[in-house]
This record gives C-alpha cells, structure tokens and sequence, in this order.
C-alpha cells in the first residue's frame, strides 16, 4: 500500500470511530491536545509519521507485539489483537500494517521479539517475607509522608532530564526523610505516579490529592497508594482481570520498548516499597486480592504494623518525645510548631521561639497551641514551653500588613519606630520596595508576598484583613490540575471538534492535499477534469500554484499555462 493511500484509508477510518475511541487513540500515541491538526488527513498523516509509530509501538504489550509481528510477515492477526493494534492506529481495518509501521517493527526488531523471561511464574512465592514486607510499608509511608512535607516547606527542584537534582537528593538525605540518593529518586517518583506529587515543569509540587492524604492514618494512606499504584501499571504489566501479571513477566512485558526492562524494575522497586511485593516477587497476603484485581484487603497488614500512639512527653528542655509512632493527624500538627529531630519507633520534637512564631503565623494562636500541647501531653505543659509561647505570641503581630483597596498598596504599620526604622533600610526588603510614608510604610507589592518577605526577614509580622483582624496566609504552593488528571474524551474535545469539521467534505479535503504535496514537489500529474458537456478530459500538468479554488500548471504538450478550478477536478495522479 502507497503512504499516501494509506493516509487516506486510516484518515477515513479516523472519521468513523467516536470522538472516545479517537480520544484514547491520541493519549496512547502522545498527542498534544493543542496540535494544529485541520482534518483527519492531517492527524492520519502525523500517525504515521515514523517517529509517531515508534512511540506507539514501545507501548504495545507482549500479545499485540507478537500479533503485530506476525501481520509484518504476512500472517493474519487474531482477535482481538488486531482490534487493539487498529484502535492504535498500526494496522488497517483489514488488519494490514501501514507502510512506516512494517518499516519501523522491522527496524526496532529485526531478529523478532526475544522470549518471555520466567513465563510460568506464579504470583505468588512458596514463602513470602510478610514481616519484611510489612516493615517496608511502614517505612515508606512515614517517609513518603516527610517528603511532602518537606516539599510543602519548598518545592522540589527538577533538573533538564526531568529527575531530582543532587541539592535536592542531598535536602531530602539530611531531613532524614529518605536515608539514600536513590531512595529519593524512587519515592518521589512513587509519590508522583499516585498523584500525591505534581509538576510545574521546573519543580514538584504537593497536589490538594497530596495535602488531604497527609491527614489520613497510616494504614489509610497505605491503603489509597496501593490501589493507586495498581492502577497506575503500565497497561502493559495489568492483568486481564485487572491486577497485574507476575513481576517475573514484566522485563519483557513491552518487548519494543528497549528501555523495558529497566521502566520494570523501577516499578517492582515502587511495588516492594510499598509492601505489595517482597523482593522475590511474591505477593503477601494483604495484596493478594489486589493483585488479582479486587480490592485492598488490610487486615493481614494491619497486626503487623507498630501500634501508633496519641501522646506524647513533654519535657523542659523544649522537646517532645514520642514513645511509638505518632499518629498522622497529630505529627503533621505537632511538626507545624515544632522541628522533628529524630525518625525512629520514637520521635523526637524541639521547640523554640522561631518554630512557635511560624506555627503562629501559620494560624495557630496562644490558646489553640496551650490546648493542643496540653492535651497531648503525658506530662502536662512544662513552664519554660508555656513561657515560649506566651513570649512568642506576645511579641508576634507588632507588625501589621494589610492591603489597602483604596489605592491598592499594601501598607505596614507598627507603634515601634525601632521596628519602622529598620525595616526602612533593610537591603533583603528590597524587593517588595518598601517607601516610607508618615508613621507607616507602603509598597505596590501585594500584601502576601510583603507579609512573607517580612516573615523571613524574621519581623514579628502578622497579615490583616480590612477589618485589622488577623488572618492566616498558606505559604504552601500546591500542585495545578494536570491533563492526566482528566478524561482523555475531555482533555482531546477541541482537537477532535475541530477534526470533525475540516473532514465535512473528505474527497474534496484529500484532492486539495494531494495537489497541494504535488505544488510543492512541482511534480507532474494527471489530472482528471470534469467539463461543462458532461465528458472528462486528462491534463498532464506541471503543479506550480494552488489557492483560491484554482490550480495552476504548465500543460507540456501543448506549451500553455492552465487554471483549473477544483470545482471540477475529478481526480489526480502523480506521473512517473
């Protein structure tokens, strides 16, 4: 079949499949949605591009590798392998490969498709580790949890390739979130693909997915990401019934992705993390239904957990310790008004003036932090802790930042002139541009961003509303709503529309194009015109112009110049 054939016989089976089916087609292949493709022609054109093809073909699973391998040599594909080869765009309706793709599988595997490692594997092991397994659960819940707590702090720069750079690694390493370089890598990732994690392109982001998971108890975090991660497998490691195959077929799951066997082993890496795999490949008991495609079944998991605990030791010298791990809910709060020390089976905690003034400018009043400490505590609220706090609160809120919506500038104000003096000539100020004027200070910089320059500046600021009442300001950047958030149907609606209405008229759209490719070869055609009498007359042309319902060309034979209108072109063929 001629390229250009088979352009026109997938743009006409494009037409015909539901903007769902062409949807899906898109997101397999990696579409942009803001692609300016006019009409079907121009999308069947890009799919069989032979970069386009190669990246469909690297997501093919084993079965529709083999299928397709088979249709390459001649042989006919069985259902309902050619089915899913043709909804991606690989194999016509009768199930034939398109040219580029016969020339990309012959290129991408010229000696065939190796076989399966371990192909007889059961999910199962004889014996699984369940304790090892439980423990790795456990740890990489806490851990999973310090890193988007850390990247609520600051986002988690990313370097060109995408993966986290060494300051970063080296952050999360020192905050004894992660104990490795590579335990980073791979738990960030993990966190990524459940959505606990976004991107901004330049940075990760903790997503609002993300922010409500850490307010979750440990066994219903582990529970959320272990179905998340089941159902983020790549399609081609999923099992019909839902699950996954056995982690011994993965390595050779894609057989045209050569970087297959590595993409495997990072997501058995993510799967034993998480306790869903014990390093042989077995799958514990708690993961069994999952695996299978059913539900998360926790009960096995759950007597193997350490028990959390709901108080804590508060001692006089400023810190909190923890004699088990602390229940989610209470150390995400306990950590926003005090500095983790130590990760263990028991946790330690340290206050100071500078952890209490965030917790205040975080929200948290004198009261709110005396009640929370009190009725955590085994031990009652220590004195030098109660002193911190009323100090801190006291001296917190002498700087006040309001917005003004009269002029529109942030103003500053405070009774102490020390305070206005210094702020006034502060360098790290510079940015926000404070001007002083009378007993306050100004700037056209809106009042968050004044408000948080003056908080790490270490000013005792507090944020107002109108009223001059307090109100509390979230620092924390979340993750945006991506594409993969959505619906292939609805993140592709526009590009399909506008693909529905460039294929109204199809022959016309595929003449125009065939005499547009041939203008710009400035090849010589037949072309088949239509004339007033009824009777059809063939004009052998040199293509040299198209545009305004008219093609233009030098007629050889008879040494003359023709415009023809489309109108009454019937049909064209390249010479030679």
């Amino acid at each position: 079949m001629p390229e250009t054939s088979a352009q026109r016989a997938l743009a006409v089976s494009l037409s015909a499949r539901p903007d769902a089916d062409l949807a899906r087609l898109f997101a397999d292949r990696q579409v942009s949605p803001s692609s300016t493709w006019r009409d079907m022609f121009d999308a069947a054109e890009a799919l069989l591009d032979p970069a386009s093809v190669t990246r469909g073909l690297v997501a093919l699973p084993r079965s529709a590798a083999l299928a397709l391998l088979a249709a390459v040599a001649g042989e006919p594909a069985p259902e309902p392998q050619r089915s899913e080869l043709a909804s991606r765009a690989l194999v016509d309706d009768d199930g034939h490969p398109f040219p580029s793709v016969v020339d990309a599988v012959r290129q991408v595997a010229p000696d065939g498709i190796a076989d399966m490692s371990d192909p007889h594997s059961a999910h199962g092991a004889a014996t699984v580790d369940a304790e090892a397994a439980a423990e790795a659960a456990f740890t990489s819940a806490a851990s999973v949890a310090d890193i988007l707590l850390l990247t609520l702090d600051a986002p988690l720069g990313r370097i060109g390739s995408g993966s986290l750079g060494a300051s970063e690694r080296r952050r999360l390493v020192d905050a004894g979130a992660v104990s490795t370089p590579a335990e980073a890598d791979l738990l960030v990732g993990l966190a990524f693909a459940v959505g606990l994690l976004g991107t901004n392109e330049r940075a990760w982001l903790v997503s609002p997915t993300g922010r409500e998971w850490l307010r979750l108890p440990t066994l219903e975090r582990w529970e959320r990401t272990a179905a998340a991660l089941r159902d983020a497998l790549p399609a081609a490691f999923r099992s019909a019934a839902g699950g996954w195959i056995p982690r011994g077929q993965w390595p050779g799951a894609t057989p045209f992705d050569p970087d297959g066997p590595e993409r495997a082993a990072v997501w058995a890496q993510r799967l034993e993390r998480w306790g869903l795999l014990d390093v042989a490949g077995g799958v514990p008991a708690w993961a069994r239904d999952l695996s299978d495609g059913g539900s998360v079944d926790v009960s096995a998991l759950r007597d193997l957990l350490p028990p959390e605990v709901d108080r804590v030791y508060l001692q006089n010298d400023l810190t909190a310790i923890a004699p088990g791990p602390l229940a989610p809910h209470l150390d995400v709060r306990l950590r926003s008004m005090a500095a983790r020390e130590s990760r263990a089976q028991a946790s330690s905690y340290r206050f100071s003036a500078a952890t209490i003034g965030a917790a205040i400018t975080a929200g948290e009043t004198a009261d709110s932090l005396r009640e929370f400490l009190s009725g955590l505590s085994l031990t009652g609220l220590p004195q030098p802790l109660a002193y911190v706090i009323e100090r801190t609160s006291a001296e917190h809120g002498r700087v006040r930042v309001a917005a003004d919506p009269t002029s529109l500038l942030t103003r500053v104000t405070t009774e102490d002139e020390t305070l206005r003096r210094s702020m006034d000539v502060d360098q790290s100020l510079r940015s926000v541009a404070l001007t002083r004027t009378g007993d306050e200070l100004v700037s056209h910089v809106s009042a968050d961003v004044v408000f948080w320059a003056l908080t790490d500046a270490h000013y005792p600021a507090v944020a107002v509303d109108a009223e001059g009442r307090p109100r509390a300001l979230e620092r924390a950047k979340l993750a945006a709503e991506t594409a993969s958030d959505h619906d292939p149907a609805d993140t592709y609606t526009p590009l399909v529309s506008r693909l529905r209405t460039g294929a109204d008229d199809s022959d016309a759209a595929w003449l125009e194009r065939e005499l547009d490719q041939a203008v710009r070869a400035r090849a010589v055609v037949d072309v088949t015109v239509r004339l007033p009498d009824g009777s059809a007359r063939v004009f052998r042309l040199e293509a040299t112009g198209l545009g305004g319902g008219r093609l233009r060309g030098r007629d050889r034979a008879a040494d003359v110049e023709r415009t023809l209108p489309l109108s009454h072109i019937d049909a064209v063929s390249l010479v030679g």
